[in-house]
């Protein structure tokens, strides 16, 4: 079995990552003086895995098989996984995202008892025709309530805006009528082709012993047969669809979600970029910032104003939200105020005061077993040894991050609003007040 141990110099820890003879990666991080231990498997298969070759050919399926598979396999002629997790105390879940699948478990006892039975149900699928009509009603219905939901809505409308063709812009329970499509068959046609153990990774941290995690892998999982699958996505033009995508819903207070549509990154690029961009985005309009607290003055934004880097396969942007009575003012201010740094720069005193706080955030990151967990994942997925994200951090210069700033351009820009269904629209004017 081949083995790597990755250490990091500045943190004085290390953590193992094992090939197994199932084709399973496993990423292994005991960290000492912590009571409990989160153990988690994960397939590279999400929302936006639509279209893919095997060795059968190119590949189609419905919108949303990811995450009805994920709601799948907890069942089995036995029962609900849940159940045996809840017997041994421990706190089991899972998700679905753009890129991934992961089904998890936290606990601090029987930890050996918990990895069996995590590996025994993802490992073993059953679908009937009958439980996946059963199923329809249930994801139909949560569909149905995303629909009302303006934090939800304002987020997957700004994708739309953004996107021409890229599934990304499809939500991740699919729609009500994708979902239909999806049958048992489908089930398992996607099971096979995505969870291979040759896509997937087991990641361990906390307290627990290495062995346990070897002696149950050996025994519960053989072989899997050789992989052969090619994630496709369709060609995306660099420009947005939509420069304004507006809604009304019952909500207080507008709210808002305002991005800029960059070239996707892939692998170890991505994840190094995103180290730039975050903190690139909190010298724009970070808390400290003088343009967050000249527009928190100005009541144009509150408490929930916030910005993050969504990096997905074939996508990548930087979206500011948050509520206002006034988001367009609020979008306009935030382009000009990238235009002004493209042109006068960042501080430098401000960028080392960034640069400190990101390292601490990312230094935390290893200090927790949750959080360690979800870094291994993440290397997995970037194909990169985490540590060396906060080599990244440390090496950040200026000058990096000012030729960063120049990436972002005014016209592959996109605004999403959710207006209060008996309000008014911002209007052009409206914000004088303020100015």
């Amino acid at each position: 079995m081949e083995t790597r141990n990755i250490s990091s110099k500045r943190l004085g820890e290390h953590y193992t990552v094992l090939q197994h003879p199932s084709g399973l990666t496993i990423m292994l991080c005991p960290m000492a003086g912590f009571s409990t231990a989160q153990a988690a498997i994960t397939t590279q298969y999400g929302s936006v895995d639509l279209s893919y070759e095997t060795a059968q050919g190119i590949q189609r399926s419905p919108a949303g098989v990811a995450h009805f598979l994920e709601h799948k396999l907890f069942e089995s002629p036995q029962g609900d996984a849940m159940e045996l997790f809840a017997r041994t105390g421990a706190n089991a879940n899972a998700y679905t995202s753009f890129d991934k699948t992961s089904y998890y478990f936290t606990c601090t006892d029987q930890f050996q008892q918990n990895l069996e039975y995590l590996l025994d149900f993802v490992t073993h699928p059953y679908f009937t025709a009958q439980t996946v009509a059963k199923e329809q009603g249930i994801i139909a219905q949560e569909i149905v309530m995303y629909e009302d939901d303006p934090d939800w809505r304002v987020y997957f409308n700004l994708f739309q805006g953004m996107y021409h063709s890229h599934p990304i812009q499809i939500e991740i329970a699919g729609t009500v009528q994708s979902i239909q499509e999806i049958t048992h068959e489908t089930l398992y046609d996607c099971y096979r082709t995505f969870y291979n153990l040759n896509n997937m990774v087991l990641t361990v941290t906390g307290n627990f012993q290495p062995e346990q995690v070897l002696e149950t892998v050996d025994r519960l999982l053989p072989p899997a047969p050789a992989a052969s699958l090619r994630h496709l996505l369709p060609q995306e033009p660099a420009s947005v669809a939509r420069p304004l995508v507006e809604q009304k819903l019952q909500v207080a207070i507008p709210q808002f979600q305002f991005g800029y549509k960059l070239p996707p990154l892939e692998g170890k690029a991505q994840a190094e970029m995103l180290v730039v961009d975050e903190l690139m985005l909190d010298l724009l309009c970070g808390e400290s910032s003088d343009l967050y607290q000249n527009m928190y003055e100005q009541n144009l934004i509150n408490s929930t104003f916030g910005q993050e880097v969504l990096a997905a396969p074939g996508c990548y942007a930087s979206i500011f939200s948050g509520e206002s009575r006034h988001p367009k003012e609020v979008a306009r201010l935030l382009d000009q105020e990238i235009r002004i740094r493209q042109e006068q720069g960042f501080s430098p005193a401000l960028f080392e005061l960034g640069k400190r706080a990101l390292y601490g955030r990312y230094a935390g990151m290893f200090e927790r077993v949750d959080s360690m967990n979800s870094l291994l994942m993440f290397g997995f997925m970037h194909q990169m040894d985490v540590y060396s994200l906060l080599d990244r951090v440390a090496d950040l210069t200026l000058e990096q991050v000012q030729q960063r700033l120049g990436a972002y351009r005014s016209d592959c820009s996109t605004l999403s609003i959710v207006w209060p269904q008996d309000g008014q629209e911002e209007t052009e004017g409206s914000v004088a007040q303020h100015g």
